[in-house]
């Protein structure tokens, strides 16, 4: 199978973003540093994923790493580079509590924030490690493909820090309070089949052609229904905080809709024509 693919430009090489067939692809590219996070990323992706999302081409979002990593996290070593430069380094998102405590908020809209609001599925394929805000950033995706190598660390006890990037929203959603806090508090290495048996991850996918393994099952999920993902993904999201009747009333909307679209249309001949529909997102 062939696909046309398109470059987007982000603005930075820290953060690459392209487009193959019906699949959006993100990349975090500073293997050098296991791609630990930089400013030049959280620009990145404020450009990225609006463009992904205005793209009617885009029916699924993947977001992996160069290199055989995932995501580091904080780039550790940077912050220690920073702290051995002396009190009087100015510090990029503000030299005083607040106005960096509002720069990392404005940041963590950007990016966790945008990929759990986005308007289209969006999945993390773990190459290799995913560990502290990296954990947070896949955690913020909808769906987490790992390699077999694939560690899940949250780190954050490890440099002193309480976390940062949705990670103890997102983490709490998925395996509950208790044991949140248990990762939190203790931060162990999850290898991916740890990952997968507490809900961490969707799937495990063997090393070996991992990140081609990943695209096509990106791929297959795009071949579905968009209009009816994007409805999907509101009603899941909303569940997370609304009541019975408010899910309820969301869901008569969102399904009559659903069934006015020409993709309804498709399903229900290609049913009746015992063939696979091909949908056209309208």
């Amino acid at each position: 199978m062939t696909s046309s693919v398109t470059s987007i430009d982000t603005g930075t090489d820290d953060l690459l973003a392209h487009v193959d067939g019906n699949v959006g692809v993100i990349t975090f590219n500073r293997p050098e540093r296991r791609n630990a996070l930089s400013n030049e990323m959280y620009d990145g992706f404020h450009v990225a994923l609006p463009a992904l999302a205005d793209n009617p081409l885009v029916h699924v979002v993947m977001v992996t790493g160069a290199g055989g990593a995932f995501c580091a996290g904080g780039d550790v070593k940077g912050m220690n580079e920073s702290h051995q430069e002396g009190a009087d380094a100015a510090h990029p998102m503000g030299d005083d509590p607040e106005s960096r405590a509002h720069g990392l908020a404005e940041r963590q809209r950007w990016v966790s924030l945008a990929i759990h609001r986005f308007p289209k599925p969006v999945v993390a394929a773990l190459p290799g490690a995913a560990a502290g805000a990296g954990m947070s950033i896949a955690l913020a995706c909808d769906l987490r493909l790992a390699a077999e190598r694939a560690i899940v660390v949250p780190a954050f006890v490890n440099v002193g820090g309480s976390g940062d990037f949705g990670g103890s929203w997102f983490l709490t959603q998925l395996v509950g309070t208790a044991k949140a806090k248990e990762l939190y508090f203790t931060s162990p290495r999850l290898s991916s089949g740890d990952a997968l048996e507490l809900g961490i991850v969707n799937q495990v996918l063997a090393d070996d052609g991992f990140e081609q393994a990943a695209m096509e099952w990106c791929r297959s999920l795009a071949e579905r229904a968009p209009v009816a993902l994007r409805y999907m993904k509101q009603n899941l999201n909303r569940a997370i905080t609304c009541d019975l009747e408010t899910a309820l009333d969301a869901e008569a909307v969102a399904m009559v809709r659903t069934m006015s679209t020409a993709d309804h249309r498709e399903a229900a001949a290609a049913f009746v024509e015992k063939r696979t529909p091909v949908f056209t997102g309208r």
